[in-house]
């Protein structure tokens, strides 16, 4: 069986160099579709990490923030908190790519790196901070999980 295109499954621990890069397993970028021209797009998670879009998905994401009014309010607080860090980057001959430092700092990244995939994007974690999370979750009721496995259709 193989995974879709541009689809990120799995957790790889790496290390953050000094000059902020960081590998993206190979896993992950045998899955990127030749489009994407070995780019993604990175950016301030909703949690405190980083997303790492591909940069073809990210496309779809600006086209649908385009789509927002920017006479609301909300509207262009969402956009900007969405693409003021977001930015271009290529994988290079090792697969590392580079985080800006204001997103280093954000998601409080140190020399340990948790990618993780989610689907669409890959997440880079403080391991620390995930493990927080992680913990935080196993507070939510088990009857929203239910109401959201409900609406995956198989």
């Amino acid at each position: 069986m193989t995974i879709n295109q541009n689809t990120f499954t799995g957790e790889f621990l790496y290390s953050l160099d000094a000059k902020g890069r960081v590998n993206i397993p190979a896993k992950f970028r045998n899955v990127l579709t030749a489009d994407n021209e070995q780019s993604f797009v990175i950016t301030r998670g909703m949690d405190l990490c980083v997303w790492v879009y591909p940069a073809k998905v990210w496309q779809s994401i600006e086209d649908e923030l385009r789509k927002l009014s920017s006479l609301s309010r909300i509207n262009r607080s969402f956009v900007r908190s969405t693409v003021r860090y977001a930015s271009l980057v290529q994988y290079d001959k090792q697969g590392r790519i580079a985080v800006t430092p204001n997103l280093i700092e954000y998601a409080q990244l140190g020399k340990e790196s948790l990618i993780v995939g989610m689907v669409n994007k890959i997440e880079i974690w403080n391991p620390k901070l995930l493990d927080t999370v992680d913990k935080e979750s196993q507070n939510i009721d088990a009857a929203q999980f239910d109401e959201l496995a409900d609406q995956i259709i198989l």
